[in-house]
């Protein structure tokens, strides 16, 4: 895979909004695999024939076998006012996930503490005064049942690694295709969560901006109408 793979939705002097797609780590990691950092570092110097290296500023993550819309910043000035926003929860994320089975209540907010074992790398729910535990909290609806699976729509209020896939998982209904924290080694199916929107002020003009992106087309996103719950013609003309 290289940086022609990717699918750029946006782009100024300042910003550069892409579709990250599923099982692409975003930054250099121990597998060695092509990650977005370096790919659309490439880009840049490519696209503006840079001398050396480029600049982009990595302002949020999305965890490996998540796919979905993800933003990066072209100037230092831009990235510190990002990570500012995005720590003020100025900056909303909007997922999808399809889970197994149904949740007890249509929506609900889920609130948690979260503590991440570097050991084994994964993430639990622990007590509230565990050494290392970080507060998680999100609020989801349930858009859809079909065949013992559910679409939800997942706000996101904390940034916790693993979040979303630990507290899904935390109410008896794991993503489908999660192996880490779900029944995901029994399926043929990828971790089908997705990152559908970015919704942010730009960083340099303050103009409300929204990014959406649907779902990869396979099984078992196709089982839902996507139509119906995502309409991505959203003007952001300068």
């Amino acid at each position: 895979m290289t940086y022609k793979d990717l699918q750029i939705i946006f782009e100024d002097n300042h910003l550069l909004v892409v579709v990250k797609p599923m099982d692409v780590p975003v930054q250099a990691d121990a597998s060695g695999d092509p990650d977005m950092l370096s790919m659309l570092k490439e880009y840049l110097v490519e696209k503006y024939n840079k001398p050396g290296d480029a600049y982009l500023g990595l302002v949020h993550r999305l965890d490996r076998p998540t796919g979905g819309v993800m933003m990066f910043a072209k100037t230092s000035k831009c990235a510190e006012r990002l990570c500012t926003a995005i720590k003020n929860g100025e900056v909303d994320k909007k997922y999808f996930a399809v889970l197994e089975g149904v949740p007890r209540y249509k929506a609900d907010k889920l609130r948690c503490y979260l503590k991440k074992f570097s050991d084994t790398n994964t993430v639990r729910i622990v007590p509230a005064l565990t050494e290392g535990a970080k507060y998680a909290e999100l609020d989801y609806k349930v858009l859809c049942e079909k065949q013992n699976h559910s679409l939800v729509s997942v706000k996101l209020i904390t940034g916790r690694g693993h979040q979303i896939r630990v507290q899904m998982a935390g109410m008896g209904t794991p993503i489908v295709g999660d192996r880490r924290y779900g029944n995901g080694a029994k399926t043929k199916f990828p971790l089908c969560l997705w990152a559908t929107e970015l919704r942010l002020c730009h960083p340099i003009s303050g103009k409300t901006m929204v990014f959406r992106v649907y779902p990869p087309e396979i099984a078992p996103w196709t089982a839902f109408n996507m139509d119906v719950f995502l309409n991505v013609s959203v003007p952001n003309d300068d």
